[in-house]
This record gives C-alpha cells, structure tokens and sequence, in this order.
C-alpha cells in the first residue's frame, strides 16, 4: 500500500516539473517572437519589417591594391549577411543597401631593428561604407573602416597577401556588420 502511495506521489511531482517546463517554454517562445525587432542568431537587430538585403560592387580606389579585392570584399560581406540574417539577398534597391569603395591599400614597416631593417610590415586596407535603411533614416551612416595585419619582414608581400587580405577582410566585414546591425 505504502509502494501505491509513494509511486503516485512521484509520478504528481514529475507532472508537475514537466507543466513547469512547458509553460516555460511556451512564455519563451511568446515573448521572443512578441519583441519589436528581431533578433537572429548573430545578435543582430533588423527592422520586422526588411525582407531584403543589398551589396553593392565596391570599386577599388586604392592604387597597388590586387585587382581582386574589390571582389573577394564585396563576396565576404554579401556572405556574411546572407548566412548570418534572415534577409533575402538581392542585387540592388534592397530594403538594407550597402555600398562603397576601397580606398587604402598601404603595406609599410612597423618594427625598425637596430640595423634599420623592419623586424615587421604591416598591410593596411580601408573601405568607406555607404549604409542605408529604408525603415529608419536615423541608422543610415557613411562611415570610412580601417583594418590592418602584420607580417615578417622577411617575407615578401606576394607570399602572404592572399591569407592577410583574407584575415583583413573578415575583420572589416564584422565591423561593418556590427555597426550597420547591431549599432556598434
């Protein structure tokens, strides 16, 4: 008899745990689809109301830049708005635009030795960013984005300039990111 009791004692205090978890869950998921802006998994804010998303060709203006990087910025950034919000990507006139230019592509030496040799170079890229919301002027910006990387001075430029523009690159992107979306 005593076994009979305790079983469905138990068996009230594990319905009760799992109402619990349910309705948890359940005020959760109301007030995060109630919230005003939507927020994804990066982190970012958009307007409930964007659907649309576009990147402009960012023309290089900087001299002795590669003449691929107007192109492998311009597909980072597209990439990192296409897989990091919910916004469909379109080729122009998107309810979020993005444009600009590059306009600095400088390598010079930081680290001078006692002989007067550099120990360490730095390449340096800048893009001005042109941002606009259709939903709210207040967060359009035009905004210049400076991002840097050293090497060895033993090492030519030529050999390490493709994984440099790439580390910079991914750094540029995340500040345009952050300040377009996430008000940084």
């Amino acid at each position: 008899m005593r076994e009979i009791f305790m079983n469905g004692i138990f068996q009230k205090k594990h319905t009760i745990q799992v109402v619990i978890l349910i309705s948890c869950l359940l005020l959760t998921i109301h007030v995060l689809t109630g919230c005003k802006l939507h927020y994804g998994f990066s982190g970012a804010t958009i307007p409930p109301e964007a659907k649309t998303v576009s990147v402009q060709y960012f023309q290089n203006n900087a001299t002795l830049a590669p003449p691929t990087l107007s192109q492998t910025f311009t597909e980072a950034l597209r990439d990192k708005l296409s897989s990091q919000t919910r916004l469909g990507l379109v080729n122009k006139e998107g309810d979020l635009n993005f444009e600009g230019s590059i306009v600095n592509y400088t390598t010079a030496p930081i680290a001078i030795q006692s002989t007067d040799k550099a120990a360490m170079n730095r390449l340096t890229i800048a893009v001005i960013v042109k941002y606009s919301c259709s939903f709210d002027e207040k967060k359009n910006f035009e905004q210049t984005f400076s991002r840097f990387a050293d090497y060895i001075s033993t090492e030519s430029l030529s050999a390490v300039e493709g994984d440099l523009i790439k580390e910079i690159n991914n750094q540029l992107v995340q500040d345009v990111f952050n300040r377009a979306l996430n008000d940084w």
